[in-house]
């Protein structure tokens, strides 16, 4: 309370009304894959297709990101973060993109020796390795030296960047995997210059002080080349605490769908088999489901019947998981790369369809009978017959109908939950989940008493009303829809001493009409009734 020491008139803010529970985003998706340049295993934002030509380059042949990501945006997705893998110039073993191009470099050891190094190649540092990153240039030297601090542990050290013989970048690391500021993850996410690899010499140890000069990095491949040469499902999923792979966007909280078209590529050049298929899948499911609020969309293998689709969903996959779904044949879209159409895996135009779906009609609508845009062919015909057996295996057919063009004919999930087994309804919970997480962070350390269960009971059925309203939630009155509990039956003394604060809420999920049946019956005058 404010001291009234004098007289006079004094001015009071009063405590605000409820605090409103802004709806979240719904439709930001992450794509993983190859592309001709840009950054590696770094979550990268585009918001356009201009914008990701610039950072990733164009289409490409034997790459299915870029044409995925053009998908997307054609079909209305609107956000995006693309991870680059396949990284062909920063592997343990020093293997380039090539040696054409860019000059030679040397390397200057204890004993003033000089090697002569082929563009792009990395040079030793004790037990890793560094390179330049494309486009940084030429002079480059790393230097290594004492940390900053005086009593920083034995595997820390120094690592000054000098380009023309000024120090352009500097980092104190640490050589221990686990640290946080482990010397491969802090380069990788903060050097424009370097970029720094394991050298596959066992345990990392800090190296010596020392000066080495790097080589000028190969050029990007003219060619339109995107594939590595080998990959396998570590790129892929790569490591949280590196910030590689799909494991690198759980730093990212607002991504909402994954997928990965890629994996097809590199199981159609023969770089990764069905078993590898199943494990990056597999890993996909796993990080949605830790994240808690994202959906994997994942791929069938290519050139599959429908009746080899089903044998693989129950046997060879046999995934179940009410954070994924699968979406079948393989669509035929226009390659600019070769001027020619081509099938490629449907996940990336599926996410744009979602997006639209999301902004037209709302998360709680099925994204299903709608167009896939851009889609001129597909690789299967789906008869009615065929989808009985894969819609209720959680197989979403796409399907062309004459006049009505190619749609998305299905709305599951891959969970074997009946509770959740539409994908909007999963969705939906996301959302609102997110929302009131986001919307109720005031609560925290707030007084624990009536008048806070109050605030909050108001606050939350302030926001589902609105979601009733919009049809989101079914019942025919807003207490038919959802309830919301926050009261001293939830709230017991027990759990006030322990500090927290529990909130009941239920809702019930609008569920698509999956199944429209109109029952027709022949009657006759002698049967019918007569108003008298």
């Amino acid at each position: 309370m404010p001291s009234y020491l004098s007289p006079g008139v004094y001015v009071e803010e009063a405590p605000g009304g409820p605090r409103p529970i802004e709806s979240v985003g719904t439709s930001v998706a992450a794509f993983v894959g190859f592309a001709e340049k840009g950054p590696f295993h770094t979550p990268t934002l585009v918001t356009n297709w201009s914008q990701f030509t610039q950072t990733f380059g164009d289409f490409v042949d034997g790459s299915y990101l870029a044409h995925s990501v053009y998908g997307f945006f054609a079909n209305g997705g609107g956000i995006a973060y693309v991870v680059r893998v396949g990284d062909r110039g920063g592997r343990a073993d020093g293997g380039t993109d090539g040696k054409a191009g860019g000059g030679a470099g040397g390397t200057r050891g204890s004993g003033g020796r000089t090697k002569e190094l082929a563009a792009g190649e990395p040079v030793a540092l004790g037990s890793f390795r560094v390179a330049a990153r494309p486009g940084s240039g030429t002079d480059l030297t790393v230097e290594v030296t004492d940390p900053d601090a005086e009593d920083a542990a034995d595997d820390h050290f120094a690592l000054v960047v000098r380009q023309g013989g000024k120090e352009a970048e500097r980092f104190d690391v640490s050589a221990r995997k686990n640290a946080k500021n482990y010397v491969v993850g802090q380069v990788r996410e903060k050097s424009a210059l370097i970029v720094v690899t394991e050298g596959g010499t066992g345990t990392a140890a800090r190296p010596r002080k020392q000066s080495v000069s790097v080589p000028a990095a190969a050029p990007e491949p003219g060619t339109g080349e995107a594939l590595p040469a080998e990959v396998g499902p570590r790129e892929y999923i790569g490591d949280a605490d590196e910030r590689t792979g799909f494991g690198g966007l759980e730093a990212i909280d607002e991504i909402t769908m994954l997928a990965v078209p890629d994996l097809m590529a590199a199981y159609q050049s023969g770089l990764i088999d069905e078993e590898g298929v199943k494990t990056v899948q597999l890993a996909m499911i796993s990080h949605c489901e830790l994240m808690g609020d994202r959906l994997a969309v994942l791929d069938p293998l290519p050139e599959m019947t429908p009746r080899q689709v089903r044998q693989w969903r129950q046997e060879g996959a046999g995934y179940d998981s009410k954070y994924a779904a699968l979406y079948y044949p393989w669509i035929k879209v226009f390659d600019p790369a070769t001027g020619q159409n081509r099938f490629m895996p449907p996940s990336g135009h599926v996410l744009g369809v979602w997006s639209r779906s999301d902004t037209e009609r709302g998360v709680h609508k099925a994204p299903a009978n709608e167009v896939v845009r851009g889609a001129v062919e597909l690789q299967t015909l789906v008869t009615k017959g065929e989808q009985d057996l894969l819609n209720p295996i959680g197989v979403n057919c796409i399907r062309a109908f004459p006049g009505r063009g190619i749609r998305i004919w299905g709305a599951r999930t891959l969970s074997s939950d009946p509770a959740w087994k539409y994908v909007n309804v999963r969705r939906l919970f996301n959302y609102l989940e997110e929302s009131i997480l986001l919307g109720t962070q005031w609560v925290v350390f707030e007084p624990n008493d009536e008048y806070l269960w109050s605030t909050i009971r108001r606050n939350i059925s302030a926001f589902l009303m609105e979601e009733w309203r919009r049809g989101a939630l079914f019942g025919a009155t807003a207490g038919e829809a959802y309830y919301v509990k926050c009261d001293s039956e939830t709230n017991t003394p027990q759990t006030i001493d322990s500090g927290q604060v529990i909130c009941e809420i239920g809702v019930c999920p609008v569920k698509p009409a999956e199944f429209v049946i109109f029952r027709l019956a022949q009657f006759s005058d002698s049967t019918s009734l007569v108003n008298e």
